[in-house]
């Protein structure tokens, strides 16, 4: 029986997001193993949004989080986390946000990034005005030209600005090289080296005044395996725990599975040849275009033609055709399983076939409480 078939499908209403449960945790041992300490890991939330796969990483000795929304801060302080990277750039209304998270939850410790000065100077006045001091780490932009201070001659300047600044204080640098994606190991820690070389002029200058290396967090889930060889840096993959199409096909050397799809039916056969199932863009990642969406793993010879709000539109050969009835359950792969994941509520949760239960995506919502 293959790993992904239910053994009642017919408890699981369509679209619905399911999360295996035993991979998952598979996929956690495995980001531990390849770290060799889960201390190493500060995962990124993103992903999975979802307290109970938090609270499977606290159970295997992961201390520290990233995320990027107050409402994914959120949820990880109400988990129990006491550590968290908000990898975003705080700005208007949230930064009176970031320090009701504070306030709700004196005992963790929130940190943000800072690329510029002038977004240093509000924060450290904001921080002052509220006698607080408010950590932070350095973003730099060692290439995907995204967010992130460049690695030229200014990033030395910014670093000795935020060190003048009172209210604030430098906790690390975050590095984050998203956009390096050679599909061949080699090639991958080639590019991933030559650009983390660039941060290396302010590392060196961090040390030689504080006395120690900064903290340093590098990587997401593309270059996790390059950055794993760098004893000292800190190790930031989101994606991993539940894995993806995009991914999974991509990089080698990465040993995670498959741990979350998207269940769908079979609503219509409209006209020869044609099969739409009840898997439309709001419950599967859409930026790519529609053939690179989904793959189902219990069907062969189709091809996606077409994508709607809620309904997917299939060529199948005559011989599907003729086999495929309407009802039937297919099992779609995400290409993205992030974006996936966010547009759903709930994920049923499944383990050896059978469903134990529904995990509510808490963090989907911009706003819990705060």
């Amino acid at each position: 029986m293959s790993w992904f078939l239910l053994n009642a499908p017919e408890q699981v209403i369509s679209p619905s997001l399911l999360f295996y449960k035993d991979r998952i945790e598979g996929n956690i041992r495995s980001m531990i193993s390849l770290a060799g300490d889960p201390a190493r890991l500060v995962p990124h939330v993103k992903t999975h949004k979802c307290p109970e796969i938090v609270q499977m990483q606290l159970e295997h000795g992961i201390s520290k989080f990233k995320c990027a929304t107050i409402a994914e801060a959120e949820m990880l302080a109400t988990a129990g986390v006491k550590w968290i990277l908000l990898s975003y750039q705080m700005v208007g209304p949230n930064l009176a946000r970031l320090f009701k998270l504070r306030e709700t939850f004196p005992d963790v410790t929130f940190s943000s990034l800072i690329d510029n000065e002038q977004s240093a100077d509000i924060l450290s006045t904001e921080s002052l005005a509220l006698g607080r001091t408010s950590p932070i780490f350095l973003d730099v932009n060692n290439g995907m030209n995204r967010t992130g201070h460049a690695t030229d001659e200014a990033l030395l300047s910014l670093y000795r600005h935020v060190l003048s600044l009172e209210g604030i204080s430098l906790a690390g640098v975050h590095i984050y090289d998203g956009h390096i994606r050679n599909p061949e190991f080699s090639e991958r820690k080639a590019t991933a080296d030559e650009a983390y070389e660039k941060v290396l002029p302010l590392l060196d200058r961090i040390e030689a005044d504080c006395g120690k290396a900064p903290m340093i967090i590098a990587g997401g889930s593309p270059s996790f395996t390059v950055h794993l060889l760098r004893p000292d840096v800190y190790l930031s993959p989101g994606t991993n725990v539940l894995w993806d199409w995009g991914y999974g096909d991509r990089f080698d050397g990465q040993p995670f599975e498959h741990a979350a799809l998207i269940l769908t039916r079979v609503v219509s056969k409209p006209t020869a040849g044609i099969v739409t199932i009840d898997l439309g863009h709001k419950a599967i990642a859409a930026e790519n275009p529609v053939e690179n969406r989904l793959r189902l793993l219990n069907l062969a010879g189709y091809t996606v033609i077409g994508q709607s709000e809620e309904h997917g539109v299939l060529e199948v050969t005559a011989e599907a055709w003729d086999a495929i009835n309407i009802g039937d359950v297919f099992y779609a792969l995400p290409y993205h399983i992030c974006p996936t994941v966010a547009l759903h509520d709930y994920a049923t949760v499944m383990e050896d076939g059978n469903v134990l239960g529904e995990w509510k995506i808490t963090a989907r919502s911009r706003r819990l409480t705060i």
